[in-house]
């Protein structure tokens, strides 16, 4: 994990950013313990209240579960919660604009398909 302290994001959406992404990319994979608040805020020097309020956003948005005693859990679904928001938010962010733009231009759906599998043909 590395953390912008300079950044204007908050650290505690920071952390929860990061463990997202790990669980997302398999680095935790469901049902395994991730690291606890304590060793977080220890390896990093962020305040463990910062931690735990970014850890409970993971809570909340059902990806992770706090179990008494034991730590903070992977729930089985995260990763394909994770999948699943993030296609919703690719959409969002570059199909709608790319849309716009292209009726904009004048583009019909054929050359935008035509355009996309182009970029995919450039790697």
């Amino acid at each position: 994990m590395q953390f912008n302290f300079n950044s204007a994001e908050p650290l505690y959406l920071q952390v929860a950013e990061q463990i997202e992404n790990a669980i997302f990319l398999g680095s935790f994979a469901a049902k395994e313990q991730i690291p606890s608040t304590t060793e977080i805020s220890r390896d990093f020097q962020i305040n463990p209240a910062t931690v735990l309020k970014g850890m409970n956003i993971l809570v909340a948005n059902g990806l992770i579960q706090k179990k008494r005693g034991l730590g903070m859990f992977v729930l089985e679904d995260a990763q394909e919660k994770i999948r699943t928001k993030r296609k919703d938010q690719f959409f969002q962010d570059y199909i709608v604009k790319m849309v716009v733009e292209a009726r904009n231009l004048g583009l019909d759906q054929a050359t935008i398909q035509s355009l996309v599998e182009r970029g995919f043909t450039q790697e």
